[in-house]
């Protein structure tokens, strides 16, 4: 069951369906379909989300980067209305979430962290139910199971115990059933965790696809570094509180510059050369010449070319989202992702 209270029925044709998910939107114009200001959360003493403030523009990929216990669920959990705020103001597709939770719940999907598929039911079961408390259609019900199940390569297995599932089959029927009622927007809060590199790919090339075809907007939080490559924009948060946010590739350009190792013939002439000719930092360390350059892919293909030394071996280092969180914060994401956060503090 995606929430602890049903969601509204939604209408009951397929045109009702889906103005359910566009036409209804109050904001349908809007360019932001998320929106929240100055939200806090506290429980006790200690404060999960700190005066939080973004918004989320409709159809993008938008994460929440960041280490286990930095209120990246709690966030997340407010806004599917699965928390309250302590303050602030959160709106989701031009609904608040705190008057009109069932607004809200009617028009997004959700993929929790913690499984929540009923174990014995059958795969089309699981769907089944959720498409009943949405209020689908059984007839469009019956035709986005198909569609939905084939895309995941799960429609053989559909009248199977999802007992019987693998992590990653039951993840992938997770997501099924997120995407089933047609949401505006879909939250998926650490929805690789614990996958294979293989099968989390997989995930992210059914979301992405159905992204591009049904206008989708993802929200999802990680902690991998990965992960977050396929967001328009990343909020990076520590501690509750965003510190950064912006897309991938501004985020590592806050960093510094890129780094090219190159190994020639002759090392020193080389290294003057790109001194001279280019205008950039280089020197001789080891066997090879480093150099120093604020977009090294576009410079390395040219010393390849242009040197008067043939280059024999080429390597080019780009800044990471490790690298920003480390510049940011003075720890490794990576380090900090290995931490067990409190069950408040996620």
């Amino acid at each position: 069951m995606p929430f602890p209270t049903p969601p509204v029925r939604l209408e009951t044709s397929a045109a009702g369906l889906s103005n359910a998910r566009r036409g209804s939107l109050p904001e349908e114009g809007a360019i932001d379909v998320i929106q929240v200001e100055d939200l806090v959360k506290r429980f006790g003493a200690l404060t999960a989300v700190d005066h939080v403030s973004f918004t989320v523009r409709r159809g993008e990929v938008f994460g929440f980067l960041g280490p286990n216990g930095a209120g990246k669920s709690t966030t997340i959990s407010i806004l599917c209305t699965l928390e309250r705020p302590t303050a602030g103001r959160v709106r989701v597709n031009g609904f608040d979430a705190v008057s009109q939770p069932d607004r809200v719940r009617a028009s997004i999907g959700l993929v929790f962290q913690d499984p929540s598929l009923d174990v014995q039911l059958t795969a089309l079961e699981n769907l089944d139910f959720h498409a009943y408390l949405y209020n689908v259609p059984r007839g469009v019900a019956r035709a986005r199971e198909e569609r939905l199940l084939r895309m995941v390569e799960l429609w053989d297995r559909r009248n199977e115990l999802v007992r019987h599932f693998s992590g990653g089959m039951r993840r992938r029927l997770e997501v099924t059933r997120g995407l089933l009622h047609r949401p505006a927007v879909l939250f998926l809060d650490e929805p690789t965790l614990g996958l294979d590199p293989q099968t989390r790919g997989l995930i992210w090339r059914y979301v992405l696809d159905w992204r591009e075809s049904e206008g989708l907007t993802v929200f999802l939080t990680t902690h991998y570094l990965d992960e977050a490559e396929h967001c328009d924009r990343i909020a990076i948060i520590d501690r509750g509180r965003i510190i950064a946010l912006d897309t991938p590739r501004n985020l590592k350009a806050r960093v510094g510059e890129d780094v090219i190792l190159l190994r020639t013939a002759d090392n020193p002439r080389a290294a003057a050369e790109v001194r001279a000719r280019y205008g950039r930092a280089a020197a001789v360390q080891g066997e090879v010449v480093r150099i120093v350059a604020p977009q090294g892919d576009m410079l390395l293909p040219r010393l390849c070319r242009e040197l008067s030394v043939p280059v024999q071996t080429a390597d080019l280092s780009r800044p990471t989202l490790d690298d920003v969180f480390l510049t940011l914060t003075g720890r490794s994401i990576r380090e900090e992702g290995a931490a067990i956060g409190g069950p408040h503090g996620r």
